[in-house]
C-alpha cells in the first residue's frame, strides 16, 4: 500500500517517542527483582499495570495491522471491565517478560501502521480515529501508565513537554468523546487552555456537547494556564490540583474564574 508524507509513525518525532518511551518504561520494569509495588492511589500495583501496559500494547499493535480487535465500549466503566478481565486471563507477572514485551509490541505498532495511510481510520478502544492519531494514544497510554509507575518506583515522571505536543491530536479527539453528561448539563461556557510553551485551544460547552476547537469559537469564560507535564498529571490523575497552584504551574483568569476548578470533572476519563 501506497505510504502517504504525512504519516506520522513514519515520519516526525513520534514514532521516535515511542520506541523511546517503551525503551524507558521496559528498563524501570525489567530491572526490578519483583515488580509486586503498590502504586500509590491506584488498586494496582507495579506487575498488574506492567501487564496491562504489555496487553494494550499487543492489542493496539494488532488493530494497527488491520485484525480485529476489541476492548470494551470506550466508556470509564467498560474500559475497567475489559482491563480487569484481561488481567484476570493473563497471569504473567514476571518484570523481565513483561518488559520486553512492553517493548516489542510497540515496535510492532509502528512496524504495522507504517504500511498504512495516517488518515486511515481504525476502530479503537477509545473509538474511531485515525491511525496516526491512534499513534498518539499508545504514546500518551504507555505515559500515563508509565508515570504511575515510575511514582511507585520513586522515580520522576517520564512524561515530557514535548510528549504531550505530540499527543495533542489525540487529546483532542478523545475530549468531546469522554465528556459526563450529568457534569455538564445545563453548562454553556467556553474555556481557552494554554500549555505553557506549547500550545493552546478551547473547549466550548454547550448543551452537553463539548467541542474542541484551535481557533476562538467565541466570548472566553475562563481561561487556564498550566504546565504541560503538570496538565497531562492532571488528566492522567496523577496530581491534584491544589500543589500545582500554589507552584504557580496552574493559574486561571476570565469571566469566570471559579469554572477552571470543575473542568477536570466535566470528563469521565478512563
Amino acid at each position: 500500500m501506497t505510504q502517504t508524507t504525512a504519516d506520522p509513525t513514519e515520519r516526525g518525532e513520534l514514532p521516535d517517542e515511542i520506541l523511546a518511551v517503551a525503551g524507558r518504561l521496559a528498563d524501570l520494569i525489567g530491572a526490578l527483582p519483583d515488580a509486586d509495588i503498590p502504586i500509590p492511589g491506584a488498586d494496582w500495583t507495579v506487575a498488574e499495570a506492567a501487564a496491562h501496559l504489555a496487553m494494550a500494547n499487543e492489542l493496539m499493535a494488532t488493530i494497527a495491522a488491520g485484525r480485529p480487535a476489541t476492548h470494551g465500549d470506550g466508556t470509564k466503566a467498560g474500559l475497567a471491565a475489559a482491563n480487569a478481565q484481561a488481567l484476570s486471563a493473563d497471569g504473567e507477572r514476571d518484570p523481565n517478560v513483561l518488559a520486553q514485551r512492553i517493548a516489542g509490541q510497540a515496535a510492532a505498532f509502528l512496524e504495522a501502521a507504517r504500511a498504512r495511510p495516517a488518515a486511515e481510520i481504525v476502530d479503537t478502544p477509545m473509538g474511531p480515529m485515525p491511525l496516526g492519531v491512534f499513534g498518539c494514544y499508545l504514546l500518551a497510554h504507555m505515559l500515563s501508565h508509565g508515570s504511575a509507575i515510575a511514582a511507585a518506583l520513586r522515580q520522576p515522571p517520564i512524561v515530557r513537554p514535548r510528549h504531550v505536543e505530540l499527543i495533542l491530536p489525540f487529546i483532542h479527539t478523545t475530549m468531546p468523546r469522554l465528556v459526563d453528561q450529568a457534569a455538564v448539563r445545563g453548562l454553556s461556557a467556553c474555556y481557552e487552555l494554554r500549555l505553557r510553551g506549547v500550545s493552546r485551544f478551547w473547549v466550548h460547552f454547550t448543551d452537553g456537547v463539548a467541542e474542541v476547537s484551535d481557533t476562538v469559537p467565541g466570548r472566553i469564560d475562563c481561561t487556564i494556564s498550566v504546565d504541560p507535564v503538570s496538565f497531562f498529571l492532571l488528566s492522567a490523575g496523577l496530581s491534584g490540583q491544589w500543589p500545582l497552584i500554589a507552584r504557580g504551574k496552574l493559574r486561571a483568569w476570565g469571566r469566570k474564574p471559579w469554572l477552571a476548578f470543575r473542568f477536570l470533572g466535566f470528563f469521565a476519563i478512563p
